[in-house]
């Protein structure tokens, strides 16, 4: 199982194919500087149909891997069609997509170091995020930057530090959506610091497939994190779902495809 997650993880680069760009009119970039990561990075940004027409605030939710949500010519397996998606839905909220550090990826996702690959940075990369991007796109743009209205969203390793993150900055992300989480590389770590984490009030959305790996470890740790969870808060809140897809693999299909379930989870 472990392989299936660590060859897309080395490999996730940038394409350069003659493909032309399938991101919406709503979509844009921008580079900033990342003190924190010692570079720059570059930022995806969605903005609803209506933002120019409206004075409205709006929520955000940050997402990891921008390469792959909303552009084909730049994804590394298929992109997750979030600006399509948001559009169909008409969902008024603001996606600020950061690209992945390329070889760097796994440095970043992962909250602790793993004896055989190494990483263990994410927390100067959520850094990054919660005092030098965050601010950024609140003085730019019109949010709603309490946590309440501000979402944290990712895959395998960007699942991992999502929920990281979560725990972590409870007075900034008020929610999650963590699909696949990459469990399995700092499981020791990651479970004892939900254990000894003050109760939660972020609500969580959790998607994997049955079919990631090998065997079921994906679908035992997200079972087991979730039994933490309910230990932690009680499960009569309802500050959490887990779905498991019958036949889901670790890409972007069953991410895609579950995506718009977890945005009108969440209550968008």
């Amino acid at each position: 199982m472990k392989l299936i997650y660590i060859i897309p993880l080395l490999l996730f680069l940038n394409k350069t194919t003659a493909q032309e760009s399938t991101a919406s009119k709503q979509v844009s970039t921008f580079i900033i500087e990342a003190p924190q990561l010692k570079t720059s990075r570059k930022i995806w940004l969605y903005l609803p149909k209506n933002y120019e027409t409206s004075t409205k605030k709006y929520p955000v939710i940050y997402m990891h891997d921008a390469q792959n949500l909303f552009d084909t010519k730049t994804s590394f397996a298929g992109e997750w069609n979030v600006d399509e998606k948001l559009d169909s839905l008409n969902t008024q909220v603001i996606v600020v997509g950061i690209e992945n550090g390329g070889e760097k990826r796994l440095e970043e996702l992962t909250p602790y170091k793993n004896e055989k690959y190494g990483g263990g940075n994410a927390d100067k990369y959520l850094e990054f995020i919660v005092n030098t991007l965050k601010p950024e796109i609140d003085k730019k743009y019109r949010t709603k930057p309490n946590a309440k209205n501000t979402t944290i969203m990712g895959s395998s390793l960007g699942g991992l530090t999502s929920f990281y993150a979560v725990i972590k900055y409870p007075q900034v992300f008020g929610k999650a959506g963590i699909f696949s989480p990459a469990f399995w590389i700092n499981r020791k770590d990651i479970n004892d610091y939900m254990v000894n984490s003050k109760k939660l009030k972020a609500k969580i959305y959790f998607l994997c497939g049955d079919s990631e790996g090998d065997d079921d470890s994906m679908v035992t740790d997200l079972n087991h994190m979730e039994t933490l969870l309910n230990t932690n808060r009680c499960y009569c809140l309802h500050l959490n779902k887990k779905v498991v897809i019958k036949g889901g693999h670790h890409n972007e299909k069953l991410w895609r495809d579950g995506f718009a379930d977890a945005i009108l989870w969440l209550g968008y």
